[in-house]
């Protein structure tokens, strides 16, 4: 998952809290200590990590809990709270006709962002037009046509308008000129067939006078309607400065943050947001166009925390099913533990769609601790062996999937030979069967947590995580 080390290190802590016998004061400054730790090791700003660090002492020493929830929920509650805070409250995207600018620097994956963005737009039923306004990068035009070809976007470019000379202050200003030209006819060829227009445009190795100048020739001409920063989740401690200054150039009005599934650390780039308090609205959690996820502080950080991303889930189960009640019992259905192997069948289906299993499993309360348990190797293994186990289903009849049970020895040899494999293979599949349905029902066996469950699912999103309900769930 993305800033596993942070993730991991944290739920440490509340797993801490959570084992013990009562809170007092030095639980407390112990606990601080920790997710002070984990916060610099994950290159949050260390000013900001001091602030967040005192405020979670200062509330837990000093709140009560309320009716009916225990001092151990009630500190949890509070890390949670005040992380979420750091992150500032989430952007609403509008789905409308806009023209949206991308700024940032070279080697922040800005051109990529492009295409998962035009990607996120059209999945909203938005037509999306991408212009390649960089005319220094020789491959950024040849690379948005690729990605404009593969999320079926409409393209604009002019590949010989500009020779791709070094960018030095003698020819910035020509440099910007020609940007714009191309931005204005590309706008004028698009805006009458599409709803959205991303524009791409050139970045630096550093914050410089002649790449501000490109970016306002731009700007004039473009007139957009949101300015998104691309920020590579490793840039560290100088995320909060590098984003300060683009913002001050452009006025950025929300931070996109790539490659966040790649490290360990991406703690600075989060944390840029509370110096620009332009939020962060997207983030990048794997190479394919599909890997740009929305960012809601609430959600992040309870899927960070263990605790799940129930919402998230059942947006992912939307996209794969047009009815939306259909997609809400999908959803529903992963965390039940009634089922027959048809049911397994689809929900396997639903799943290897949604995408990698690590990520599914983020998304599901309990399960986190599962996922951290798990090495890549492992993770990727089960996913082959989750392929094999549908191979072996396809050789089963329709009374055998809605009857496991019934599978005895002459059967089981029987749906071997059709599916290639060895016996003890469809036993294995049986005994997975067995020990998923025990655990997924284990999952939703507590009645309040159920009642939890069902009201979180009808939720248009949640401000606390799952399992911190004022139910007392």
């Amino acid at each position: 998952m993305v800033l596993e080390g942070l993730g991991e290190n944290l739920r440490h802590t509340l797993k801490k809290i959570a084992n013990a016998s009562n809170i007092d004061e030095k639980l407390v400054k112990e606990v601080i200590r920790d997710i002070q730790r984990a916060l610099l090791q994950a290159d949050v700003n260390v000013k900001l990590a001091i602030q967040l660090t005192r405020e979670i002492e200062k509330r837990a020493l000093t709140e009560k809990p309320p009716a009916g929830t225990s001092s151990r929920e009630h500190v949890v509650k509070i890390v949670y709270e005040e992380l979420v805070k750091i992150l500032g409250k989430p952007k609403e995207m509008k789905l409308r006709g806009q023209t949206i600018m991308m700024v940032g620097l070279y080697g922040q994956g800005k051109t990529t962002t492009c295409g998962k963005l035009a990607k996120y737009y059209q999945k909203k039923g938005l037509k999306v037009g991408l212009i390649a306004a960089d005319v220094h990068r020789p491959a950024a035009y040849e690379q948005l046509k690729t990605l404009a070809g593969q999320t079926h976007a409409l393209f604009y470019g002019e590949p010989t308008a500009w020779k791709g000379q070094e960018a030095d202050e003698a020819n910035s200003q020509i440099a910007g000129r020609v940007a714009a030209k191309i931005v204005e006819r590309g706008i004028k060829e698009l805006k009458p067939k599409v709803d959205v227009i991303i524009v791409d445009t050139a970045g630096r190795d550093k914050l410089e006078e002649g790449l501000i100048d490109e970016m306002k020739h731009v700007f004039e001409i473009a007139k957009p309607d949101e300015k998104f920063l691309v920020m590579d989740a490793q840039v560290g401690q100088q995320a909060g400065p590098q984003a300060q200054a683009f913002h001050d150039a452009v006025q950025v009005t929300g931070v996109i943050i790539t490659k966040l599934d790649g490290t360990a650390k991406g703690g600075g780039a989060l944390s840029a947001v509370s110096v620009t308090k332009a939020p962060v609205v997207f983030i990048g959690v794997g190479e394919k166009v599909d890997d740009l996820e929305k960012f809601e502080p609430a959600r992040f950080i309870s899927r960070l925390l263990g605790m799940g991303d129930i919402q998230t889930l059942l947006e992912k189960a939307q996209e794969l099913v047009e009815d939306e009640d259909e997609a809400e019992e999908t959803a529903k259905k992963i965390m039940s533990g009634r089922f027959s192997l048809v049911e397994m069948r689809q929900q396997m289906d639903m799943l290897n769609n949604m995408g990698p299993l690590s990520k599914v499993l983020d998304m599901i309360p309990g399960m986190g601790s599962v996922r951290s348990r798990m090495q890549d190797k492992e993770m990727e293994a089960t996913q082959l062996r989750l392929k094999k186990f549908r191979v072996i289903m396809d050789s089963m009849t329709q009374y055998e999937m809605e009857n496991p049970e019934n599978i005895k020895s002459s059967r089981i040899k029987r749906i071997s030979r059709g599916a290639g494999v060895d016996p003890k293979e469809v036993k294995e599949l049986l005994k997975y069967y067995e020990t998923s349905k025990k655990t997924m029902k284990g999952l939703t066996a507590n009645k309040k947590a159920q009642r939890a469950l069902m009201k979180r699912l009808k939720m248009d999103g949640a401000s606390l995580p799952p399992g911190m309900g004022g139910d007392g769930a």
